[in-house]
């Protein structure tokens, strides 16, 4: 679903506060997920759980994120991308709260607490993405990079203040918990920035065209399948750089969580400056540069001799995969009368890297060892590689592609 701006009078303070919530609940959001990640491995160990039983467990985060995908549009629709916000906020305060306290008790209070964790991130994503564009129209400059960027520098913050936590022996049950008091109650209150949803015109076509057809549009599905590999990629760096440090460098906790927070940083410095490279060499050839860019790092990551060598893969892969899913989204968006039905296929395609990656890692990492079992994502970024000229712009005078 898009929305767009209206007639209503905004005045150039509101349109700057409501930047500056947008950008808040793309940190929030970032730190969020990151300081879960950064205690995986703790609660792995709490569990006893073996690598094929935590990527199942993993699993129920991308659960609650797709189901909320497919319902988030019509939530936001109903309720605007404000209250929607203030509500996954909530909603990712007590299931965070359930995940810090309940890991104590065994699977099923971690399955459930993660499963609307994942609920809450997703509609929480739709509705400040909308929420942004519409702070973006009001700007009349392209600020949208910058906000998922923004989802980045929360990433590092939670991974450096989770690196921290397990340094200084924090109880996971108590870390977890603050985060989720002071996320959920800071976007409580900053949500109140946001601008007024004003719903969008009818589509050019009439609204006739029916979503179905979308799936049968080729490039359409290679955007997606494009996007899923890339998805892949930085969704296994999240899930697993720190155990795979941990396990197979034989390092320490705090040491596996650094190398996770080197990732994310890496990411982060990706999207800050990608869309200048984008704009002066083109979506194709950055982005088969960045998945070449991404295989070295990882094939650097898995073989290296020692620690520091895997810390500079962790750099590179983290460099590598940071605008491939940016990039998908604004290539299926390059028709604006279309880019709603192409974005939910896009989209819908791209999660189920979430969804069937945590456990295809962790299953194979049962036989050849967390370490060894990343090398299916050099699969699909040889495949991202041979598909980047599905994204190349539909109006060829637009960009340098």
């Amino acid at each position: 679903m898009t929305l767009t701006t209206g007639p209503a009078p905004t005045t150039d303070q509101s349109v700057r506060a409501a930047t500056r919530a947008v950008y808040a609940a793309f940190i929030w959001s970032g730190m969020a997920m990151a300081s879960w990640a950064t205690r995986i491995p703790q609660i792995r160990d709490e569990l006893h759980l073996d690598p094929s039983q935590l990527g199942l467990v993993l699993v129920a985060i991308a659960a609650g994120s797709i189901i909320s995908l497919v319902l988030s549009g019509q939530i936001v629709a109903r309720f605007g991308s404000r209250a929607t916000v203030a509500a996954m906020a909530v909603l990712l305060t007590v299931s965070l709260i359930i995940v810090a306290g309940g890991y104590h008790l065994g699977v099923p209070p971690v399955v459930l607490g993660l499963f609307a964790f994942g609920f809450a991130n997703g509609a929480w994503d739709v509705a400040m993405n909308v929420q942004g564009a519409l702070v973006e129209r009001r700007l009349g400059r392209a600020i949208m990079p910058r906000f998922h960027a923004g989802y980045s520098v929360g990433t590092v913050a939670g991974a450096l203040i989770g690196t921290a936590m397990v340094a200084l022996k924090v109880p996971v049950t108590i870390h977890l918990s603050a985060v989720a008091v002071l996320v959920g109650a800071s976007t409580f209150v900053m949500v109140r920035a946001f601008l007024p949803d004003v719903p969008d015109e009818a589509p050019a076509d009439g609204g006739k065209r029916r979503f179905l057809e979308f799936w049968t549009e080729p490039r359409t599905l290679l955007i997606g399948v494009f996007v899923l590999a890339f998805a892949f990629t930085e969704g296994a760096g999240i899930d697993w750089i720190a155990v795979a440090v941990i396990d197979g460098y034989h390092t320490p906790a705090a040491v596996g969580t650094l190398a996770f927070t080197v990732f994310l940083t890496a990411m982060t410095v990706g999207r800050w400056f990608g869309p200048g490279l984008l704009d002066r060499f083109g979506r194709v050839l950055v982005l088969r540069a960045l998945a070449v860019i991404a295989l070295a790092g990882l094939l650097l990551f898995i073989f290296g001799p020692n620690t520091p060598t895997a810390f500079a893969g962790a750099l590179l892969w983290g460099t590598g995969a940071s605008l491939g899913f940016p990039v998908g989204m604004s290539a299926a968006s390059d028709d604006p009368a279309k880019a709603a039905g192409r974005v939910s296929v896009v989209a819908s395609i791209g999660y189920c890297a979430f969804l069937g990656g945590p456990p295809l890692i962790g299953l194979l990492g049962d036989h050849v060892s967390v370490l060894k079992a990343l090398i299916a994502i050099a699969v699909l970024l040889t495949v991202a590689f041979m598909l980047a000229g599905a994204i190349r712009p539909l109006n060829p005078e637009s960009s340098k592609d």
